[in-house]
Parts: structure tokens; sequence; C-alpha cells
């Protein structure tokens, strides 16, 4: 369960662009009924056994209240170190292959998919490019990396709201790569969860645009303080916008100093030569 929305683990469907199935998780309701239920009916019993104990009754509830977070707190304590040894999995089946794993993050709307369209496109015919896209509904991201002729699964998270490890395991099982491939996974818009859950990945890759607001960096901090390279996206829109990217820059970096930048536009080209740049060498040195 994410700490942060309540939203389940197990909720996801994948698929080779065929419409995925969508199973839905009642955990957590089941939990929280069986809890309620089981109150209940001890409070019934309690309030017939005691029928003039009212006082008894208030504190057997209010107790009852107090053990419900730590429970709650148990159940995410357990799902994240579950992710995390699922994320050591994934690490070791990249590292022993030498596939170079790229987590992208943003909120929705930054441009991510045409980043990664205008990447897969311009080098494709370099490098051995994979893809798996994470969304809650629908193939439409898919079908467009298909259409680039890129391998490409899409997982649909139902209810959920970013990806986990063993989701990205049963895609990679699926996808078939080969050795010294790029693996770029797209993940649910989303610059809150995602940030918990580590999929193995050798970097994350947080892409935000010109036109959201220059303290992003601090109201979602810890998406930022967990990537490796943020890129800032749409700069062809700068002159019709109020935005100081320096401004911003000096936020992300107070969260997180050792942060890269790359400012580009994913429509007019501009600046993505460096971040292919940067691409290349980190591919020839996992390579090496």
């Amino acid at each position: 369960m994410c700490g942060t929305c309540g939203c389940g683990s197990e909720e996801h469907g994948i698929s080779m662009l065929r419409p995925a199935e969508q199973r839905e998780d009642h955990g957590h309701d089941q939990i929280h009924d069986h809890e309620h239920g089981h109150h209940h009916h001890h409070h019934d019993h309690e309030h017939h056994t005691h029928d003039h104990s009212h006082t008894h009754d208030h504190e057997h509830h209010t107790h009852d209240h107090t053990h419900t977070p730590k429970k709650i707190l148990e159940i995410e304590q357990d799902i994240l170190q579950h992710n995390e040894v699922m994320a050591a999995r994934n690490r070791g089946y990249f590292e022993a292959k030498n596939i170079i794993a790229l987590n992208l993050v943003s909120s929705p709307g930054s441009g991510k998919t045409a980043l990664l369209e205008r990447t897969l496109s311009d080098l494709k015919n370099e490098m051995p490019f994979y893809v798996i896209e994470g969304d809650q509904q629908t193939l439409n991201d898919a079908n467009r990396i298909a259409a680039l002729h890129v391998p490409v699964i899409q997982i649909n998270t139902g209810k959920g709201c970013h990806l986990e490890s063993d989701m990205i395991f049963d895609a990679v099982k699926k996808l078939k790569m080969p050795d010294n491939a790029v693996l770029m996974i797209e993940n649910v818009g989303n610059l809150v969860c995602p940030s918990m859950f580590n999929l193995g990945e050798d970097k994350r890759v947080v892409i935000i645009s010109t036109t959201e607001g220059v303290d992003k960096p601090i109201k979602y901090p810890d998406m930022f303080h967990s990537s490796d390279i943020c890129i800032i996206n749409k700069i062809d829109l700068l002159p019709y916008l109020q935005v100081d990217i320096s401004a911003l820059k000096n936020f992300a970096l107070q969260v997180n100093p050792n942060l890269k930048f790359f400012e580009v536009s994913a429509t007019t080209g501009e600046g993505m030569e460096q971040w292919y740049k940067w691409l290349r060498d980190t591919v020839k040195m996992v390579s090496a």
C-alpha cells in the first residue's frame, strides 16, 4: 500500500499492445471491513453484558483506534521492503546483461512521452532500445512508441499510481532483451509515489516542463532528491512565459546538489544533443 495515497499494489495488467485485463484488488477494503466488523461485534457483546458501563465501551472504542495507524504503517513497510528485494533482483539481472535501465518520472503533461519518442526516433539505429510504459489506463503511449518500431510493453496499474519492481520484472521477462540494451521505463505521471519505489534502475530521470512552477522541486523534494538527472523540457516556450530557469535549478539543487540538468525542447530538438551525449557516455561506461 502506498502511504501517501493508499493505493493497492496488486491490481495491474501487463500487455504487449493488447488490452490488459484489470484485476480489482479489494485487499485494503477487506482488512478494513474485517477490523471494523470484528470491533463492531465485540463492542455489541461488551455493551450487552455491561449494559450500564458506557465508560468501558468508550474506552474500548478509543483503544481500538490507536492500533489502526500502526497496522497501516506495518503493511506499508512490508510492501516497501518487498519492493526493495525485488528491485535488487532487477538490478542483478540488468547488471548481468549490461542493460542500462532508466526510470523516467514526471507530472502529467511534462512532455515525458514526447521526449521519449524524440530520443528513440533519433537514436534507435544507434543503440537497441526497449520500453516499458506505465499508465493507469489505455495503451495510447505504448502505441506511440510501437509506431517507431521499438519493442514496448504496457503496464496498466489500474488504481495504482506508480510502477513497482515486480511489475517491471514480469514485463522484462516478456521483453526478452539482449545484452547491452537500453531499457526506458516511463513511469506513471506522478511526482509523489514513484519516488518511494525503486525499480532497480541505473538512473532516475525527472522531467519538468517550463510551464510548471519553478518551486516544484521543493514541493516534491523526495522525487528530486532521489533523481540523478533533471530534464527541463519545453524551453521553446520560454519567450511566452515569465519563468526563471535559474530559480528552478537553485530550488532543485537545494534538494539535491548532485542533480545534473539538461534544458531541452522535445518539439524543436533544441538541447537534445547534450542529453544524447550523456546517454551515449552512460552506455559506453556500462559496456566497458
